[in-house]
C-alpha cells in the first residue's frame, strides 16, 4: 500500500501569531524620539542599549537616598479605549507615580513605562507615549525608557494595560516619613481632578460598561450629560487627567529640611480611610471634618446611579481630595496661601483606642 505524501506544512511567522516586529520597531523609534525630548545632560546616551543611564552628578546632594515607586492606570484604560482617547492615560500614569513618590519628599528624576497589549494600533501606542512624554517634560522628569509587550494570548483584541516606574532622590535628613507628626498638627487638603485613577471598576459596573453593550452603546452611555457634571459628558468627567501635585508642592519639598511638612498622603485606592493613616505612628490619628468641602458632583452622581453607601463611597473614591498634607499648626496660614485651592480638612489627635483615621463615614 502506497502511503500518500504529507501535504506541505504551512510556514508560520511571528506576525501571523499576532506580533508584528517591523511595526513595533518603527513605533519604538518614535518612542525614542519622545524620550530624548525629555532628556537633560544627566541622561547618558547609549547606542541601542538595553537600559538607561542617569547620572546624579553634581546636583548638590550631601547624603542622597534614591526612592522608587510603581503604579498603573487600572480599568480607566477601558473607558479611554471606548472613546478612542489615549493621550490622557499617558499623563495619568506619570502623575499617579509622581504623587506617590513625593509623599516622602523626593524629587522625581526619571520614569519608565510598560505598555502591554494584544493588537493596539501603533498610532494609539504613540499617543499614549506622547502623553507620557508631555507629562515628564512639564515636570522636568526624564523619560528614560520603557517596554511594549505584544501578548495576543493574554489580552483580547484592542485591550491594553499601562503601568509606570519612577525613581527620585531625597536628602536623608529631609525624608518625610511621619516621624515629625505631632498632636494638633493641621491637615491640609488639595483638591483632586476627578476620580484620578481609582474606582473605575465600580463605575463600569454601575453603568453596565463591558457587559455586552457593544462599542456604540458604550459610547452613547459615556456621551450622556448630567446636571451634576456641569454640562460635561460622563466620559469627559471620567477621563479627567489625574493631576500632579508636584508643581504646587515642589517649593515646599525643597524646604522640607526645615520641617514644615510632617506627612503627605496621596488619596488613591482606598480613599481617605485607606491612605491617610499610612504615615501615622501608632500614638496618633487624623481627625477629618467632612463639612469643610463640598463633594464634587461626579461622586454624588456615581453614588445616586449605583445606590452606593456613603461609607463605600469614601472607601472606594477620593471624594474630591487628591492629597492631604500634615503641617505644624503655626505654618497653616502660610501654606494655605502657597497652595491655591487647598483648605484645612482636619487635625492630628491622640489615637487612644480608635483607628488611624476618624470623622470619615465608615471609620467610627
Amino acid at each position: 500500500m502506497t502511503v500518500p505524501p504529507e501535504p506541505p506544512r504551512r510556514s508560520l511567522s511571528y506576525a501571523g501569531a499576532g506580533v508584528d516586529i517591523d511595526a513595533a520597531e518603527a513605533t519604538a523609534r518614535r518612542f525614542g524620539a519622545i524620550g530624548r525630548s525629555t532628556h537633560g545632560p544627566e541622561v547618558l546616551r547609549l547606542g541601542g542599549g538595553f537600559a538607561g543611564l542617569f547620572h546624579l552628578g553634581p546636583r548638590g546632594y550631601r547624603d542622597p537616598v534614591l526612592v522608587g515607586a510603581t503604579d498603573g492606570v487600572g480599568t480607566k484604560v477601558l473607558i479611554a479605549a471606548a472613546l478612542d482617547r489615549f493621550e490622557g492615560v499617558g499623563r495619568d500614569v506619570v502623575n499617579n507615580n509622581v504623587n506617590d513618590l513625593i509623599t516622602v519628599g523626593a524629587e522625581p528624576l526619571f520614569f519608565l513605562d510598560y505598555l502591554a497589549t494584544a493588537d493596539l494600533p501603533q498610532a494609539r501606542r504613540i499617543e499614549i507615549v506622547e502623553g507620557i512624554g508631555a507629562a515628564c517634560a512639564e515636570q522636568g522628569i526624564a523619560l528614560l525608557g520603557g517596554e511594549t509587550a505584544d501578548m495576543p494570548d493574554i489580552y483580547r483584541s484592542g485591550d491594553y494595560d499601562l503601568a509606570g516606574f519612577i525613581v527620585g532622590v531625597v536628602e536623608r535628613d529631609a525624608i518625610i516619613d511621619g516621624s515629625r507628626l505631632a498632636e494638633w498638627d493641621a491637615l491640609i487638603a488639595l483638591p483632586s481632578t476627578g476620580l484620578q485613577t481609582n474606582g473605575y471598576s465600580l463605575v463600569r459596573e454601575i453603568w453596565g460598561l463591558g457587559k455586552g453593550l457593544g462599542l456604540e452603546r458604550e459610547r452613547a452611555v459615556l456621551g450622556e450629560r448630567y446636571q451634576e457634571l456641569d454640562g460635561r459628558t460622563l466620559g469627559d468627567a471620567l477621563l479627567a487627567v489625574h493631576g500632579s501635585f508636584y508643581p504646587a508642592l515642589k517649593p515646599l519639598l525643597r524646604a522640607s529640611t526645615s520641617g514644615s511638612l510632617h506627612a503627605l498622603a496621596h488619596i488613591t485606592g482606598g480613599g481617605i480611610p485607606g491612605n491617610l493613616g499610612r504615615p501615622f505612628p501608632e500614638a496618633l490619628a487624623a481627625r477629618i471634618d467632612t463639612t469643610t468641602w463640598e463633594v464634587p458632583g461626579l461622586f454624588r452622581l456615581i453614588q445616586r446611579e449605583g445606590n452606593v453607601d456613603e461609607a463605600e463611597m469614601f472607601r472606594t473614591f477620593n471624594m474630591g481630595v487628591g492629597m492631604i498634607v500634615a503641617v505644624e499648626s503655626a505654618d497653616l496660614e502660610a501654606l494655605l496661601a502657597a497652595l491655591p485651592g487647598a483648605w484645612r480638612i482636619g487635625e492630628v489627635v491622640a489615637r487612644g483606642d480608635g483607628g488611624a483615621v476618624r470623622g470619615v463615614p465608615g471609620t467610627e
